[in-house]
């Protein structure tokens, strides 16, 4: 049986989970993790407690893979089902690190374990991996500790997360499509301007008459691909990665692309409604949870995802930290459709706002899916014509001559 152990706060950069084993005074074999600096300490932690260490070896995670939204999202799941069977909380995190196929997952919840083991708040302890756990779900979770509802809320962040996952999803698979399609385009026109239209070209030479002017083109920009192809293909690649990189780490960049987004036809309509289920559903989330709508509304802006909406929220939670009713603050901002901020209204004025915006979720979580549907229905069409004219375009181009040929014949 493990033994509990308490070590002094370490710099967390430089703390490694250690397993040991040892015999403690009664001469009984006990095991257990110890975060530490160092084996030295270790040991020395283990001997105050008057354990005689045996062996202490720095556990292992090699082979993970990058932990994932998903893994979280099913963490979370997994954990709120733990602790409604009333599981105890480290028997739990035990559990779900053995059961769990990513040895990067099992080590982030052992470290986790670790620190609740060692005196530590759960919500103490998320804080400490910001890059899994945000500030929307830290914050939940120390609402639950206090107000001794942590299942529930664990269960209403796993909801949050399994609904805000399946949004992604929905999103990610409506961009995937076009965008393997062209990519395959991009490769398919580049194979047939460095290797194909060549060798039309040396067959054309020996015709002896004047080539259609579509011809002309097509072998002109051939010439071009297989002169350059070591300069082109860098530059559109490195383009590409600088857009994504300046996307990702320019704030500036950021509002541009997410306004640009939202103003695109079709696909920026389809953006909208996701972000504002989003934004509908964290507000709702939180405020069930019992805290306070401005404390709420700090880590609404940034659940949203989109830096429109999460200038709008800060202007929102100004104005409501004044006194302004959340309906009124939303209708300044003027960005939120009038159903929306009806229902808000409702539901302040009948003191069940987290139902209503609950319910204006709901709503917009269909109407995403029924958009992704009616756009995939769309997209295939004009995917195809597309390619029709690009691919079937240089065909054309390249047998004109041929069938210029077989008329004179």
């Amino acid at each position: 049986m493990a033994t509990i152990t308490r070590t002094a706060p370490h710099t967390k950069s430089t703390e490694i989970l250690y397993a040991w084993e040892g015999k403690d005074k009664s001469g009984k074999t006990v095991r257990g993790e110890l975060r530490a600096n160092g084996e030295a300490i270790v040991n020395v932690t283990l001997r105050r407690q008057g354990i005689l260490v045996s062996r202490v070896k720095k556990k292992s995670f090699s082979g993970g893979k990058k932990i994932t939204d998903k893994d979280i999202t099913l963490f979370t799941r997994q954990l709120a089902t733990m602790m409604k069977a009333g599981v105890p909380l480290l028997q739990s995190f035990d559990i779900v690190a053995k059961g769990h196929s990513n040895p990067s997952v099992s080590k982030l919840i052992g470290d986790i374990r670790s620190d609740v083991e060692t005196g530590s708040s759960l919500n103490q302890a998320f804080r400490k991996f910001p890059l899994h756990f945000d500030a929307l779900f830290c914050n939940l979770v120390g609402a639950g500790e206090q107000a001794g509802i942590l299942e529930e809320l664990l269960t209403r962040l796993a909801v949050y997360k399994e609904k805000t996952q399946a949004i992604k999803g929905k999103i990610k698979s409506a961009l995937f499509y076009p965008t393997a399609v062209m990519a395959v385009a991009f490769i398919v026109t580049s194979v047939i301007m460095i290797w194909v239209v060549p060798a039309f070209k040396e067959v054309f030479k020996s015709f002896g008459a004047d080539l259609p002017a579509p011809t002309l083109f097509v072998m002109a920009i051939s010439d071009a691909f297989v002169a350059n192809w070591y300069v082109i293909f860098p530059i559109i690649f490195g383009s590409i990665y600088f857009f994504f990189y300046a996307w990702k780490r320019s704030v500036q960049m950021q509002r541009f692309m997410d306004r640009l987004i939202l103003k695109a036809p079709i696909f920026g309509e389809v953006v909208r409604k996701a972000t504002i289920a989003r934004w509908t559903r964290t507000l709702a989330t939180m405020f069930a949870a019992g805290v306070p709508l401005v404390e709420a509304l700090d880590s609404v802006g940034g659940a949203t995802g989109n830096t429109v909406y999460g200038d709008a929220t800060k202007k929102i939670q100004n104005e409501v930290s004044t006194g302004v009713s959340l309906t009124v603050a939303m209708q300044n901002v003027d960005i939120f459709p009038n159903m929306v901020t009806q229902m808000v209204s409702i539901g302040e004025e009948s003191g069940s706002l987290d139902m209503m915006l609950g319910k204006v979720a709901d709503f917009y979580e269909a109407e995403v899916d029924d958009a992704v549907d009616s756009l995939a229905s769309l997209m295939e069409p004009l995917i195809m014509a597309v390619l029709g004219v690009l691919i079937g375009g240089l065909v054309i181009a390249m047998y004109l001559p041929i069938f210029k040929l077989g008329a004179v014949v």
